[in-house]
């Protein structure tokens, strides 16, 4: 049993890692999604 334990501690450890890793790039691309479209309406409002 002991050998079972230790490989769903292991299993526990990566998917965390992984998760973490995934909102990271989740935040990074809504950020730069966000300045995408704030960028243009800011320049094309110092036009007018």
């Amino acid at each position: 049993m002991a050998a079972t334990e230790s490989v769903s501690v292991r299993r526990a450890r990566v998917p965390g890692w992984v998760a973490q890793l995934g909102v990271f790039g989740f935040l990074f691309f809504l950020v730069k999604g966000l300045l995408w479209l704030i960028v243009p309406a800011v320049l094309a409002g110092a036009w007018l």
